[in-house]
């Protein structure tokens, strides 16, 4: 058998195992895995003592372009996740300007993509108030679901829906076989507390967090629920942060509702004591909560409670966080943080014994599964050769090492217990 490319004794994780063996890569594609693969020519990777895990899949980024690319955009962005061991992503419809909400913004995303990524990708499609009738082009087109607010979105462009245009979304996202992904925090009620701690100019990280509390997370997120049993619309809850609506959405599953959740890295190794060492580059909606909520989150993740980790990973341009310009609730709420997804599961899974074929299902095929993306998301013959090479020893993070456009993240100076050292796309090196 001709082969390209061959990975010599490397710890392999596959779904089923995790065992020292090669693998053996032609054309971009797995065709073999083996304790031992003669090599009749192919390039040569030699690993042992290395970890080879499926390259990640990251459904939950804002790159931001086009409109948007000093914010982060598809270039730097691509290369940021290929250095965390991420080989596809899935680019949210905002911040890009404009939104991927009808079908000449998708294909104007595709053509930049195209020329700009250094990985694999998918889009998702914006619901707006404004756009239902374009749902089913979107569709036809490829997106991997769609994406919509029932809080502010902070983006001018894309706006939230009402209940009534929510219902209506779902109704026909449902008539199309796709998944809503939804933010999942009350607008009344965080823009009634927001206002009350403008009024009393309370403008601390504290008042933020309390202006955006757990309770407004449970409404949304039983809400949206009740609207999937009567419209039959599968949902993905995105960054969900607390305890109580994990528990809420693996009460619908166990009721037979097609749902599926995900946490976020920073939910898991940070809290809102965060605030005190890296201030506005903690903020994020929800926000990080407090220590004990943080360990619940963490725990349900060891108990498989939630599906799967991503990063929406969500820049901007430094000037939107100059809190010299503006006030805490005006800062541009997003974290900084694509690059270390995978890092922050191998931290948890060393820290709670968890195995590296749940790392791989955290971080890939469970990603890989929910949309039904069957070459992607597992070490097995017949995938795409897609690998992140991690060995464990230090890394900690600075902004010499960070590879996203800006380097001001709450991730700086930690450390991690594990490096990415290499990154395959379809059998080519992308870090």
């Amino acid at each position: 058998m001709s082969i390209d490319l061959l990975l010599k004794g490397g710890t392999i994780v596959e779904p089923h195992q995790v065992s020292v063996c090669d693998v053996a890569v032609k054309d971009g594609v797995i065709v073999k895995i083996a304790p031992v693969i003669e090599n009749n020519g192919a390039h040569v990777i030699e690993l042992e003592g290395k970890i080879v895990l499926p390259g990640a899949i990251d459904a939950h980024v804002h790159f931001n372009e086009p409109g948007n690319v000093e914010w982060e955009g598809i270039a730097t962005g691509s290369r940021m996740l290929a250095a965390g061991g991420a080989t596809l992503y899935f680019d949210m419809p905002l911040n890009s300007n404009p939104p991927t909400i009808d079908i000449p913004s998708l294909q104007l995303k595709e053509e930049l993509a195209a020329k700009k990524s250094i990985i694999d990708y998918r889009f998702w499609g914006g619901l707006v108030p404004e756009n239902i009738d374009k749902l089913e082009q979107l569709a036809e087109r490829g997106v991997i679901g769609f994406k919509a607010f029932i809080s502010n979105s902070g983006f001018e462009p894309f706006q939230s829906v009402d209940n009534m245009e929510l219902l209506t979304g779902m109704k026909e996202i449902s008539r199309l076989g796709k998944i809503l992904a939804l933010h999942a925090e009350s607008d009344e009620m965080t823009s009634f507390l927001s206002q009350k701690k403008l009024e009393q100019g309370k403008l601390t990280p504290k008042d933020y967090c309390e202006s955006r509390p757990i309770a407004a997370e449970v409404e949304a997120v039983q809400r949206a629920l009740s609207y999937a049993e009567i419209t039959g619309c599968a949902l993905h809850f995105v960054h969900i942060s607390s305890p109580e609506a994990v528990n809420i959405i693996n009460e619908a599953k166990n009721r037979g509702l097609n749902v599926s959740l995900e946490t976020c890295a920073h939910y898991l190794l940070f809290n809102d004591e965060a605030f005190e060492s890296h201030g506005v580059y903690a903020k994020c909606a929800p926000p990080l909560r407090a220590p004990n909520v943080q360990r619940k989150l963490v725990e349900l993740v060891v108990e498989g409670k939630i599906d799967f980790i991503t990063s929406d990973h969500s820049p901007c341009s430094p000037d939107l966080k100059d809190l010299s310009k503006r006030n805490f609730f005006e800062a541009w709420g997003g974290i900084n943080g694509g690059q270390f997804t995978l890092l922050s599961v191998l931290e948890v899974a060393k820290e709670y014994q968890l195995s590296l074929t749940t790392v791989a299902k955290l971080t890939a095929e469970a990603p890989a599964e929910r949309f039904k993306i069957t070459n992607k998301g597992k070490i097995a013959v017949g995938f795409d050769a897609d690998f992140a090479i991690v060995e464990e020893a230090p890394f900690i993070v600075t902004k010499q090492n960070s590879y996203a456009k800006h380097k001001d993240s709450i991730y700086e100076n930690h450390e991690f217990k594990h490096r990415i050292i290499a990154t395959y796309c379809r059998g080519t090196q992308v870090f």
